[in-house]
Order: structure tokens, then sequence, then C-alpha cells
């Protein structure tokens, strides 16, 4: 690669920083109906980005939910196509009170990008749109053929574009899908994500009385929805860390001796979690590390609990209703909707009387693993190496990315899972960054990958 394109990088660096902050004040929040507009807006800013460095064909795409936005360049015949897949929405950033600064008023400190959206995933999209145009600029060319698809709705589970996947196979074929959404292990320690925890979401309603009582009249007299959902939610794990929901093992993939060698090599110990955490120990499944229960292991957890009175004080009343957000980390040959009717039967059974439940799905996506050997995997390794000077590790992540999986069925096309963020960047939490560092490697790490790629994919 032309030592001109990483010149470039270095040359405009404040001037990508700055437009970087502009698509970093798009309040894009997906989740939230009054910010429609602003993910609108966002989409836009992306379409008129991708414009600026130079693809062809840019087009917004409107749904009954939030806009897709597409773009190519295909001119260089014969070398390979690459799908760039990526979302511009975010997380919402209750609570606001615990953010240091503004969360949609990008803002460096201590050479960190601090901002909703910085590492996941506005920063990581817009590091693939200025590499690309510092290739293009120095070289008037790139290796591969390129297709961006940047979505709107990853942060609410991918809903509407699957049918859009579906339904557009011919404009999204490539070769290779590379997505920069996961992170590395650690600072300096660049990391290849090979497979992914699906993701099944659930919310539970109980209800009791038809209006909020005076406990002092009935307290002792009724049941109480929040006992009864205290009681339901009690009921899905024992003490040693085990989902007790039937079945919900039935099909979980076993770790092959290989991965688990892989992971003990890798030294992480429980005392860099706690650490990292802030917690006095780690706790899970009895008979797994942590690492194991992070990566390859299923997971059911409570996201939110309410009901009841929740101002200062006390307020002696009996509510009327309860709720509870469930979410389950899925791994092979784990379906979601299998779970899901595993979690209603057990919900139904364990609920006490005086109470109706109702159990609705919100959020859903299947796990994924690809061969870590592929040559477009590697590839990505050694580009890697190239700019951070250590050998690349290769590892599951704990997360999901629904329409991974959805590539990887519909298109059958390998994914590479190429992350700069690091796992304490605070991503769907208040003061959400993204260290700069990783930044400007990221970038040169990315330029290289694509001539690397065009050499392996011959």
């Amino acid at each position: 690669m032309d030592q001109a394109v990483i010149t470039y990088l270095s040359e405009n660096r404040e001037k990508h920083l700055s437009e970087l902050k502009e698509f970093l004040a798009i309040p894009s929040i997906s989740s939230l109906p009054e910010h429609k507009d602003d993910v609108q807006k966002a989409a836009n800013w992306v379409a008129s980005a991708l414009q600026e460095i130079g693809m062809d064909n840019v087009r917004v795409y409107s749904t009954k939910g939030h806009p897709f936005v597409y773009g190519e360049w295909i001119k260089a015949e014969g070398n390979p196509t690459v799908l760039i897949y990526a979302h511009y929405d975010v997380q919402p950033v209750d609570p606001l009170h615990l953010w240091d600064s503004p969360p949609f008023e990008a803002e460096i400190r201590d050479e960190k990008l601090y901002a909703r959206g910085a590492s996941d995933d506005k920063g990581q999209a817009f590091m693939h749109f200025k590499a690309l145009q510092a290739i293009l600029e120095t070289t008037g060319t790139l290796p591969i053929n390129v297709k961006f698809l940047i979505e709107g709705e990853e942060e609410i589970g991918s809903p509407i574009l699957p049918l859009f996947v579906e339904e557009n196979q011919e404009l999204l074929s490539s070769d290779v899908i590379v997505i920069s959404d996961t992170s590395m292990m650690e600072r300096g320690k660049p990391t290849i994500v090979y497979g992914l925890r699906g993701l099944c979401g659930i919310q539970i309603d109980v209800k009791g009385p038809k209006g909020d009582l005076h406990s002092g009249l009935y307290g002792g007299t009724i049941q109480n929805p929040i006992h009864a959902l205290v009681e339901i939610v009690n009921s899905f794990h024992n003490e040693k860390g085990q989902i007790t929901v039937d079945g919900f093992y039935n099909k979980v993939a076993e770790l092959t001796p290989a991965e688990k060698a892989a992971f003990e090599s890798l030294g992480i110990t429980d005392q860099s979690f706690i650490e990292q955490l802030g917690v006095p120990e780690m706790f899970g499944e009895e008979g797994f590390t942590t690492l194991e229960r992070t990566w390859v292991r299923p997971t059911l957890e409570v996201n939110g609990i309410f009901g009841g009175f929740q101002g200062d004080g006390i307020k002696t009343v009996l509510p009327s209703e309860a709720h509870a957000k469930i979410t389950c980390r899925l791994v092979p040959d784990q379906d979601p909707d299998e779970i899901v009717v595993l979690l209603q039967k057990h919900i139904q059974s364990h609920t006490p009387p005086g109470v109706t439940v109702n159990v609705s799905l919100f959020d859903k996506g299947a796990p994924f693993v690809t061969p870590f050997d592929h040559p477009a995997i590697q590839a990505a390794g050694r580009a890697y190496e190239k700019v951070y000077k250590v050998p690349t590790s290769f590892t599951r992540g704990g997360g999901s990315i629904p329409i991974v999986a959805t590539f990887d069925q519909i298109l059958g096309t390998p994914v590479v899972l190429m992350g700069f963020g690091l796992p304490d960047e605070n991503f769907h939490a208040p003061n959400e960054h993204f260290h700069l560092e990783n930044f400007d490697k990221g970038m040169e790490t990315i330029c290289y990958y694509w001539y690397e790629l065009e050499q392996a994919l011959k």
C-alpha cells in the first residue's frame, strides 16, 4: 500500500474528527419515537458522506421503520467485492445525570472521544468512510469493489432489514461482508470475532387489581403483582447460576477442545474482570470459566424491572401491575423462537395465583459462527498485525448483532468482524467513548486490509 494513504489520514485527522463530531451530534435514537426525524437526519448525513467520498448510486431507502442507506463503488473489474455493514442509530442516553458531558456534544478528553455513538457504531462506521476516501484521494482507485449498507434499526434488533436482504440479494451480493461493531480484547491487542451469541428479548407484564389500592385496606388480602413478578424472576436460576427453564440447554453446542485451549492460551484471569468491573467476585453458571460464560454459554438476564410507586419518600400503595424486561444471549444451535416458547411455558407454570401474566417478544436474532481460518479473516489478522505490531487474537463475542446471522443464512457470504472498540468504552451506558489511538490505527488497518484482501481472494 502506498505510504501516501497513511500520510493523508494523518494530515486530515483534525478535519475527520470535526466531521465525526457533526455525525455524533445527531440524536439518532431508534427506539424512541420522538427521535424519528433525527434518525432520518442521520440517514441523510450518511448518504451525503458516501457521496462525498466518491461512492456511486447512493440511495436512502425509506421503510415503515427507519431508513437504510446504500452506496457502491464497482470499478475494480475482476477484484473481490466487499459489503460493508454498519448502523447509524444509537441507544438512549439515560440516566442523563451520569454523563460528564452532554451525550450529543462530542468532547475529547485524554485522547478519548466522548459521545453517544462514538464507539457503537458511528465512530467505527465513519472510519470506513474515511479509509476508502484516503485511498481514492491518493491513488484514484480502490483494490476492491465496495458496497455499503448502513441501517438505522440495529439497536432495536433490525426488525425490517432481513426482509430487505431477502428481497435485494443481487444488490447486496459480495465475496465477503465486513462489520466493525465489535471490540478488541484490550488496548493494543487486536481481535477478530468469529462468532456471536444470538438474542431473544421478552417483556413480562403482571396484572393484579384493576387499579392501585391502599395497602392498609387491602394489604394481605390480594396477590401483590410485584411479589408475583419477583417470584417468577427468581425461578429462572438456581443457586449454581444455572438456568432452570426446561429444555433451555438442550441444543447448546459444546465447546471444542481446540477452542477451549485457544481461550485458555489468552491468559485472561478472573482478577482482570474483577478490576475492570469493580465487583468483589465473578459469578455465573457453575463449571465454566468467565470467558466461556461470556462467549459460548447462553444467558438469561433481567434488564429492567418496574412497578408501583417510584418517587421520593413512600406511598402506601398496592400496585396494579408490575413489569420486567428479560433478554437471553443464545449460542449455536439454539433457536430464538424455540427459546421464547420455553420461556412462556416456564413463566406460565411459575405464575402464582391472584394475577394474570402476559409475555411479549420484542427482540430476537440467531447466533453465528464462521471458521476463523477463512482467507478473508486471516487477511484481516495480517492487516491488524502490520499496524499494531502484535499477533491478532481470534475470539467469540458475547454480544449480538442480529443481522449477522441473517447475512449468513440468506446471502451465504463469509462475515469478518473486525472491531476497534474496547470493552470498557461504555457503549450502551453513560460516558460512552472511543479511544483515538484506535481511531487512528483502525483506519490504517482498514486501508491495509483492502490490499491484503485483494491478494487473499484472487
